[in-house]
């Protein structure tokens, strides 16, 4: 299993209908398979989600948001995750929202060295 604990992750692409940018910023904290992370930048004012890390590192997670507009905004997301040659980690999400218009969108979210 892939441990996250400690790492922080930043969006490099989303889907028009998605409201991260490369000004977010995910810091991911996990204790055994229980993941969680606070988020905010860009378009996102602050975010949070919870999600299970399985034994190969997919993320199976639900998160909600406030956004710029001032819109709570809630989705479900599954991560899987691919090891970069400089062993950073990149993170390929589908999600979908739970408001709003209910829409589906993908994600690259990247390890940024601390």
């Amino acid at each position: 299993m892939i441990n996250y604990h400690g790492k922080t992750f930043r969006p490099v692409s989303n889907t028009e209908n998605g409201e991260t940018s490369a000004d977010t910023t995910f810091y991911y904290k996990q204790e055994g398979n229980v993941l969680t992370s606070e988020y905010s930048g860009g378009k996102i004012v602050t975010g949070h989600l919870i999600g299970l890390v399985d034994v190969q590192g997919n993320i199976d997670m639900r998160y909600h948001q406030l956004n710029d507009e001032g819109v709570l905004m809630t989705g479900i997301c599954r991560s899987v995750p691919e090891r970069l040659p400089d062993g950073r980690i990149r993170l390929h999400e589908n999600w979908e929202w739970t408001s709003g218009d209910l829409s589906k969108g993908r994600s690259i979210i990247e390890e940024i060295q601390g």
